[in-house]
């Protein structure tokens, strides 16, 4: 299932991981381990905020690539599924031929 994971990075901790060199290796590592189709980074709120859509095949995946965004950003962290065009275009159509 497609899914958005947002993490909002509180900005002392931000600012540890930054000078300790940190930051950019632990972007690295939730990269590879989510593969995601695409990755965004911005302010929300004054704070750094990341946004990885990925395809998340088991619940059991929450753990791993989760745990980091707690434990070594401090990170509030959203987790939902969401759709593209293309699953909105299939859902409605479905919908409306009752399937």
């Amino acid at each position: 299932m497609r899914m958005v994971l947002k993490a909002r990075i509180p900005t002392d901790a931000g600012n540890a991981v930054l000078r300790n060199g940190t930051l950019l290796k632990i972007m690295d590592a939730a990269y590879a381990a989510l593969q995601p189709e695409a990755a965004y980074f911005a302010l929300e709120d004054g704070e750094r905020t990341c946004f990885f859509y990925f395809d998340m095949q088991q619940s059991s995946q929450m753990p791993p690539v989760l745990e980091s965004f707690f434990m070594d950003l401090n990170a509030k962290v959203s987790l939902q599924p969401v759709m593209n065009a293309d699953d909105l275009r299939t859902g409605l159509g479905d919908m409306m031929s009752g399937t």
